[in-house]
């Protein structure tokens, strides 16, 4: 192998790709980046098994080969070089890197050991705006539980049909749903409903969440990919690939509330704030009391800790309904409140028993969930 491609432009595909690199004592390739040159393209790949990333660059090809080098070497090294032209060649299984006074060899690896990352069938997919997906799965993404005896709830939850995405996850005591429509949506011919583990959902916001454009989704029986095309060419960018998770999503419709005895609109940076301050004096259990007084208009929140001390804050609000003296874990409402960016946000109440809702106002998509503490009734 024998490529020139720019610093700038690899160490940009490196810092992508060597997210799904994995450190395991079982299988040390999995540490390695392959990279791999062909036609008018240098294509890295790298997966640790639940995800496989690959991203491609344009590049002056003078030979074609394939070498596998440790990812996080190879990342170090780009980054203490400076943005000038990179000559890449091959020796047995090492890589030479030279790039103007610079010049090292990288020891690689056996490429045939290198995992084959599962293919998903490119026949129908569906097209949507990146910014909006991911800015929607950021949103739900943190949400899932971390379970390995419920592994249904461990994962996001997509359904993807005619005009709308829902995105959906819950830890049994909160829940979060996104709802995207789509023009673009209307064109597919079946219906999907599938469950992405949470690494994969958090990887795709922070591989794809910056980037202007279209994403694209492939749907198969037991992976999905997800694949952004270049700016100059027809040709992708970026694939990333996951496992699904099996199993059937709980059906978490039921608890989200239609009605509400409270309804309250507050500003969300003053909310958020007292939130934060209660929760530095809450107890083990972040346990943070909300006494909503709907004839003067106020909350007042209140925590304790027998070892820290006390905290008492007062905000003004829209409250109307029945007057409320409910706690919630303070974490749980950071959570969501940091979730969303409207200058207002809805809290609907339905006492000490009943599950309680944090929306956006101005914005019907987003619906977050939670459990007051003490409440039995969990969402899955």
């Amino acid at each position: 192998m024998r490529i020139i491609i720019l610093q700038e432009k690899l160490k940009a595909g490196v810092n992508i790709i060597e997210r799904a690199t994995a450190k395991s004592f079982s299988l040390p390739i999995l540490k390695n980046i392959l990279l791999k040159a062909e036609k008018n393209f240098l294509e890295l790949t790298a997966t640790d098994l639940e995800i496989g990333i690959s991203w491609w660059g344009l590049a002056k090809v003078e030979e074609a080969g394939a070498v596998a080098i440790p990812g996080s070497l190879l990342a170090g090294f780009l980054s203490l070089l400076p943005n000038k032209q990179i000559t890449l060649t091959t020796k047995d299984q090492d890589l030479i890197l030279e790039c103007e006074t610079y010049k090292t060899k990288i020891k690689g690896n056996n490429i045939d050991d290198f995992p084959i990352i599962p293919q998903v069938s490119e026949n129908e997919f569906v097209a949507l705006d990146n910014r909006s997906f991911c800015q929607g799965l950021g949103q739900v993404a943190d949400t899932a539980a971390i379970s390995t005896s419920r592994p249904e709830i461990s994962g996001i939850y997509l359904s993807v049909r005619k005009g709308l995405i829902t995105m959906a996850a819950t830890d049994s005591f909160r829940l979060g749903e996104k709802l995207i429509t789509s023009e673009k949506l209307n064109e597919i011919k079946k219906e999907y409903s599938l469950i992405i583990p949470q690494k994969t959902a958090r990887e795709i916001v922070n591989v794809f969440g910056e980037k202007e454009g279209e994403i694209r989704i492939f749907f198969g029986p037991n992976q999905v990919l997800w694949e952004f095309l270049m700016a100059e060419t027809t040709h992708p960018e970026i694939h990333l690939t996951s496992r699904l998770i099996d199993g059937e999503y709980p059906n978490y419709q039921e608890i989200i509330p239609q009605k509400y005895d409270t309804e309250v609109v507050l500003d969300r940076n003053e909310f958020l704030a007292k939130v934060k301050a209660a929760g530095l004096l809450a107890g083990k259990i972040n346990e943070v009391s909300f006494n909503f007084d709907p004839k003067n208009e106020t909350v007042a929140i209140t925590s304790q800790n027998p070892d820290a001390g006390e905290f008492q804050a007062v905000l003004s609000g829209k409250i109307k309904g029945k007057e409320e003296e409910i706690s919630f874990n303070c974490k749980f409402i950071i959570d969501g409140l940091l979730a969303m960016k409207s200058a207002e946000v809805f809290f609907g109440l339905n006492g000490e028993s009943g599950p309680g809702a944090l929306k956006p106002v101005g914005d019907t998509s987003y619906t977050y969930v939670v459990m007051p503490i003490g409440n039995p009734a969990r969402p899955g």
